[in-house]
């Protein structure tokens, strides 16, 4: 019998996929790509080799920036 997986909104969700922040966040996939691969980058997570993001890391660094 196979498990059903809840449904859990994107703003109640910790980490995101890239497809997902981008929809979430009016944010293109490559452009978050590029900003999640930069030096220090504090809101990208690695499982395994998939990147994800951080949604509250994230908000916080788009608060701070003025173009992206």
């Amino acid at each position: 019998m196979k498990k059903s997986v809840p449904f859990v909104p994107l703003n109640e969700k910790w980490l995101l996929t890239i497809p997902e922040a981008a929809a979430y966040f009016g944010v293109g996939q490559n452009r978050i790509s590029e900003l999640a691969l930069q030096d220090g980058c504090k809101f990208v997570v690695f499982v395994g080799n998939t990147k994800r993001i951080k949604r509250k890391k994230f908000e916080e660094f788009l608060d701070e920036q003025y173009a992206i």
